[in-house]
């Protein structure tokens, strides 16, 4: 066992162990959009229905998120790398499953095992970082990481696009394939092998965490599918949910009182950077997942455009993401965090109110990606502050569950995002769209574009349901103003100059 001043080996290399856990990283992120662009491609080539192929998206989402807790605890006791080569060779033999499989149910089956996979490689990517890299250097280090969680969720569904076009919706899962091998091999010759700490297994809170995170989950994800009422039976949307949180309730005062080694330490969450941290990626998540619904829909409905160059309009906010991470994360390992953290959120905050402003029928393009290069700025400045701030005070025996919770609140404000903005949709389009039935979105079009009459009542839709991740927002904004400076921050003089390794 190993104490929580444990010190990395000077022999190991921590940029090239880095690249090659970002690679698999990567891969993952973007399956969790990238089969949005595909739907209607495996919808008729399955012969399947709506609400069966929702669940292409859904059984993977579901499967990533619940497990995170206990995958980030078990890369603590067994190693983050045998853990995360363990997820990236299901991961990517799930993928080739999915591409071979000829029936929906076989294909939803095959994106669980990708879902169980992925949360195995997550937790271990955030507690590596935290393990092989100095305080004074985690921030170059997180902006990386946050750099490839922003692009990601932008290229999937661009890639998406491109491949089911060209090569058909098979080809977003085989070309996992290549990915992943070279990725395992990356991992294998460059990550280190990093000491093991012997956790005793928190079964009770094991099987507490799993229900009540799958119940709140599921409840949130499904609720909108079935009018957030009745599934079947005495079965509703809100008992599950309520029984999710009742459930979850009962595991954190399990963990409280286990006088063994709990699942979750809540000692965690005496740091209060910690605990702001997870409340700004929460909002973080549901806000970055949200904007994304309604500006398509904008895209493809009023302007006409096509999935593939639909999702082109996230180019510049890819490009200016991924040029200012090397910049952010310099900033990062000088400055406290509330003053970059805070100005990513702010700009956050500021593009979707002007993005929800532009949303118009005859608006030129250009004025709509203008809050969209913002949103780039502000994915820049994001990412790295808050998942380095999360971890860096961290003790070393700590660094997988912390990082496991920390990923997990982020996967449940996606959820919420996704739930919260298809509620105000159709809230808001029954609103301007009368004549619409239920206001659902789309319907009665036929997958094109909107007649004229219809054109500015359906934008107005879009632009006002903005409006909700762009206030969510606001409460990650003040959170991250309330961060302290990091330890190491505090013991080193002011003039002192940081050593980063190139």
């Amino acid at each position: 066992m190993v104490t929580p001043q444990e010190q990395v080996r000077p022999e190991v290399r921590p940029w090239p162990a880095l690249w090659a856990l970002v690679l698999g990283f990567f891969m993952i992120l973007i399956d969790s959009t990238i089969v949005s662009v595909a739907t209607p491609a495996i919808l008729a080539d399955l012969k399947s229905d709506v609400g069966t192929v929702v669940w292409v998206t859904s059984a993977y989402l579901l499967a990533y998120a619940v497990p995170l807790l206990i995958t980030g605890r078990l890369g603590d006791k067994i190693g983050p790398k045998k853990l995360y080569l363990t997820g990236l060779a299901v991961f990517t033999l799930a993928s080739v499953w999915c591409g071979f499989t000829g029936t929906i149910e076989m294909l939803i089956i095959a994106r669980v095992f990708q879902g169980l996979g992925a949360s195995m490689m997550t937790p271990q990517t955030m507690a590596v970082i935290t393990r092989i890299f100095p305080p004074d250097q985690r921030g170059r280090a997180m902006s990386l990481w946050g750099a490839t969680a922003g692009v990601a969720v932008l290229v999937g569904p661009i890639l998406g696009g491109v491949l089911v076009d060209a090569l058909g919706w098979q080809w977003i899962f085989f070309i996992n394939a290549p990915v992943g091998v070279i990725g395992f091999v990356l991992a294998m010759r460059l990550v280190p092998d990093l000491p093991t700490h012997d956790h005793k297994f928190d079964l009770v809170g094991v099987a507490l965490s799993s229900i009540g995170l799958f119940c709140l989950v599921f409840g949130i994800q499904e609720g909108q599918k079935y009018d957030w009422g009745q599934i079947k039976g005495l079965l509703s949307v809100w008992s599950l949910i309520i029984a999710g949180l009742v459930v979850i309730g009962i595991f954190l005062v399990w963990q409280a009182r286990n006088k063994g080694e709990p699942l979750l330490p809540l000692s965690l969450f005496k740091d209060r950077n910690f605990s702001l941290a997870n409340i700004a990626i929460t909002t973080v998540g549901f806000a970055i997942t949200a904007m994304a619904f309604p500006l398509m829909l904008y895209a493809q409905e009023v302007r006409g455009l096509s999935p593939t160059r639909s999702a082109l309009l996230f180019i510049p906010m890819a490009v200016i993401s991924g040029a200012l991470a090397p910049f952010v994360g310099r900033l990062v390992d000088r400055t406290p965090p509330r003053f970059i953290a805070g100005f990513g959120l702010l700009c956050c905050s500021v593009s979707m109110f002007w993005l929800s402003q532009e949303l118009q029928p005859g608006i030129a393009i250009w004025k709509i990606l203008l809050p969209l290069a913002l949103l780039g700025v502000a994915n820049g400045f994001m990412w790295a502050p808050l998942g380095t701030t999360a971890t860096r005070n961290l003790p070393m025996h700590q660094a997988g569950a912390g990082a496991g919770v920390y990923n997990t609140t982020r996967q449940i404000g996606a959820v919420l995002g996704s739930a919260g903005i298809a509620v105000l949709m159709e809230s808001r389009l029954a609103a301007n769209l009368p004549a619409m039935p239920g206001g659902a979105p789309g319907e009665g079009t036929g997958g094109g574009k909107l007649p004229a009459a219809l054109a500015q009542g359906f934008s107005d839709s879009m632009g006002q349901a903005i409006l909700l991740p762009a206030g969510v927002l606001v409460i990650g904004l003040v959170a991250a103003l309330m961060f302290t400076k990091p330890k190491f921050m505090q013991q080193r003089p002011a003039d002192a100059p940081v050593v980063a390794e190139a």
